[in-house]
């Protein structure tokens, strides 16, 4: 079967390749791929910077972003042929630590698990995969291919899941949000914040095209220039984008009571000014929350599968600004100026 793989930490040795079917030890639920979405770490695997090969095995099948189709699962399973499916990414280290023995594998201690497409076990990128039904998380089937939003969606209903639980540490009424970065993440962070009733703003570089559209159809509000110069104090801030001096400004900012969780993974190296002190004063003082925030368990699949349910169809097809075929693959994995979410379509039959 076709396959999008590398060998990991090599520049360049990106291919469409041929891989055999998968093994009936995977797992006795047999999926067909619709669809990969494209994101920052899978470019960072092309690049040669990232990634683990299977155990015994060169080359690595990518894609950890999925939407596929039962094409046969086990009775008593909980799914059928036909239904549209998500797989999660992580699995729990086989010691296993305490919370990966509870299945919040996203919280792992030891670091001892596998990501399928990003360590040590092949992805979604490739035509079939079986998988166990624990596994797999059925979604809307009036989603089709959109579904492939599903796993980013996760990782902003983790954010929101701790958000919230750190709220409850005492009176908490939130009214404003502050998401910095409108890529996937960004505009999937907005939603759910839109989605609980919130004001959210959204703070970008760019001045036009698709990203402030698709902030104004959700009602919130779009900002460009520096975090001052939204002119809020949020209750709520989600930080999207990794740039330090984006960090810094948002925590500086934050409301009395504030809570700042940080999804964007930095690429180090570069030092800025700052005054440490008086930044602790603040958060000390105010009693504010930093924490970061990554991965996801299948609590928040579920979730990040009800908000996509609940979703305009029409806004999320517009936040997949490229599709690409199998045929010609290798475009997926180019970036382009205008790039949102870039899918690769192995099956567009689900539309």
């Amino acid at each position: 079967m076709r396959a999008v793989t590398v060998v990991p930490l090599k520049s360049g040795s990106v291919d469409l390749t041929d891989l055999p079917e998968p093994p009936e030890s995977d797992g006795p639920v047999l999926v067909k791929t619709l669809a990969v979405g494209i994101c920052g770490t899978d470019l960072e695997i092309v690049n040669g910077e990232y990634g683990w090969p299977p155990p015994g095995e060169d080359r690595l099948a990518i894609g950890h972003e999925s939407i596929g189709q039962v094409i046969e699962a086990p009775s008593g399973s909980g799914l059928a042929a036909g239904d549209l499916v998500v797989a999660i990414v992580r699995r729990p280290d086989p010691v296993p630590c305490i919370n990966c023995a509870v299945g919040e594998w996203d919280m792992c201690r030891n670091g001892q698990y596998t990501e399928w497409g990003i360590k040590e076990h092949h992805g979604y990128a490739r035509e079939r995969y079986r998988i166990t039904p624990d596994f797999v998380v059925k979604v809307d089937p009036t989603l089709g291919n959109l579904g492939v939003l599903l796993e980013p969606t996760t990782i902003l209903a983790k954010a929101w899941d701790h958000i919230e639980r750190i709220g409850s540490r005492g009176k908490w009424e939130p009214s404003t949000v502050l998401v910095t970065g409108a890529g996937p993440i960004g505009l999937l962070a907005a939603l759910l914040g839109v989605q609980r009733g919130l004001q959210v703003h959204v703070l970008d570089q760019v001045t036009e095209g698709v990203k402030p559209e698709l902030v104004a159809a959700l009602g919130a509000t779009y900002h460009h220039g520096s975090v001052a110069d939204v002119g809020i104090q949020p209750d709520i801030a989600i930080e999207c984008t990794g740039v330090g001096q984006l960090i810094f400004d948002v925590m500086d900012t934050a409301g009395a009571n504030g809570i700042v969780c940080l999804t964007g993974v930095s690429s180090g190296g570069r030092e800025l000014p700052l005054d440490v002190g008086l930044l602790n004063r603040r958060m000390v003082l105010e009693n504010d929350v930093v924490f970061g925030s990554v991965n996801a368990n299948r609590r928040h699949y579920q979730a990040g599968a009800e908000a996509l349910a609940k979703a305009d169809r029409d806004w999320l097809a517009k936040v997949i600004s490229r599709r690409v075929s199998l045929a010609k693959w290798r475009e997926a994995y180019q970036r382009t100026p205008t790039d949102v979410k870039v899918v690769l379509e192995f099956d567009t039959t689900n539309g």
